[in-house]
């Protein structure tokens, strides 16, 4: 089988629109290069805390999904990313 080409471009022209994923609407907001993935940050979830170096509750963070592109073998998208539903305006 041959392997799936995508560029970072194309990926990076996903950053800033609204999914759906497991029923919950999230926003892509970066995209990880080396993994080929996109993070999506769950719009309406409460914020988790996120502690510093020491263990310590430090602030407030909005939950975040990774969620790869390609599969292990890059020759076929991910399951996860092709569940996703775009957000219609």
């Amino acid at each position: 089988m041959s392997k799936i080409n995508i560029s970072i471009e194309q990926l990076r022209g996903l950053i800033g629109l609204q999914v759906i994923h497991q029923e919950e609407v999230c926003r892509v907001i970066e995209v990880i290069e080396e993994s080929l993935s996109i993070v999506l940050e769950h719009e309406y979830r409460d914020p988790a805390i996120q502690s510093d170096q020491h263990g310590h509750a430090n602030r407030r963070v909005p939950q975040t999904t990774i969620i790869a592109v390609l599969n292990s073998n890059r020759d076929e998208f991910d399951p996860q990313f092709l569940c996703l539903e775009l957000v219609e305006d």
